[in-house]
């Protein structure tokens, strides 16, 4: 996994402790975070854990608001045409901000040009499962099987456009062969299926894959990221097992609306990076499998455009569209 470490001068910047004493007029009003997919999911936990947190250090309530659809675009466009005084804002994730755009001929707002970035706040691996009876052990015999016979697996997943697609999708496009998509509405879903029979292959998130590993439920032929998950150690990486430079990741970010006042973005970020300094927190999301990464505004504009190339030309070589 990439190496991205807390920016502790964003969590120590002066603004916190006023904040909190009143002293700042921002936030004066209860702050609304919205999750553009359903409760239940990665990302809701993350946003519920660090927004209890910020609402403790800020003085007011955080209130995460699931409003799934449209591949995450219809929470983000309802995050777009809100008023930017800080009290609306995104916990989106790279399927949303880096995949979704991609994927359809036009969407209802900007998408380089509607958001703020605060927070490239975690980062999640997924772990590539296989049911019990695919006669594979490992990542190499898995590709030997899938290339001898082209379309004989079918693999699920969180629906078109999620990161789990695309993953899939660039295992594919590196290795050279192909399988069947059967889409699902979501992770949770998806992960079911395979666990069900319907399909033979799957990413599933680390946590929710963890559990089904140990029962013997699911067989784990790798892991999405290029530094092996702390809580699965004994997973090899997909790069490591045969595909050098494979990486993939579910990413978790804080957004404003475009032309929400600097002063703002700057007391959220410090206010993000200290919420998950905190024990409690830390211990949630990494029991979670979550790595935190807590990179701020400054560095968001990099990030962006590389996740945005690097998904975009993905979907381009592969021809993915949204039906």
């Amino acid at each position: 996994m990439r190496r991205r470490g807390l920016l502790f001068g964003l969590a120590a910047a002066p603004g916190l402790a006023p904040a909190q004493a009143g002293a700042q007029a921002y936030p004066d009003r209860p702050v609304t975070v919205v999750n553009p997919w359903p409760a239940g999911g990665s990302s809701d936990s993350v946003a519920r854990i660090l927004m209890q947190r910020m609402s403790a250090d800020l003085g007011q309530p955080f209130v995460v608001e699931n409003r799934p659809g449209a591949t995450g675009t219809l929470g983000h466009n309802y995050v777009a045409r809100s008023r930017p005084d800080g009290t609306t804002l995104l916990l989106g994730t790279n399927s949303t901000y880096a995949i979704a755009p991609h994927l359809t001929a036009s969407l209802p707002y900007d998408n380089a040009a509607a958001f703020t970035g605060i927070s490239l706040i975690a980062s999640s691996p997924q772990i590539l499962c296989v049911h019990p009876d695919v006669p594979a052990r490992n990542l190499a015999e898995f590709l030997a099987l899938a290339r001898a016979r082209p379309d004989a697996f079918s693999f699920g997943t969180s629906g078109i456009g999620g990161t789990s697609h695309l993953a899939t999708e660039m295992l594919m496009g590196m290795a050279g062969f192909s399988m069947v998509h059967v889409p699902y509405r979501g992770g949770g879903p998806a992960a079911q299926a395979l666990l069900a029979g319907e399909t033979r292959v799957t990413f599933i998130d680390l946590i929710t894959a963890l559990p089904f590993i140990a029962g013997g439920q699911v067989r784990a032929l790798g892991t999405s990221t290029l530094r092996r998950a702390a809580l699965a150690p004994e997973v090899p990486t997909i790069a490591e097992a045969g595909l050098p430079g494979f990486d993939s990741s579910t990413d978790f970010a804080l957004l404003a609306p475009a032309g929400t006042p600097d002063a703002v973005v700057r007391q959220l970020a410090a206010a993000s990076a200290a919420a998950l300094r905190a024990p409690e927190v830390k211990a949630k999301l990494e029991a979670a499998g979550i790595t935190i990464l807590a990179e701020g505004p400054e560095q968001w504009p990099g990030y962006f455009a590389r996740e945005n190339a690097k998904w975009g030309g993905i979907i381009r070589a592969r021809s993915i569209r949204v039906p």
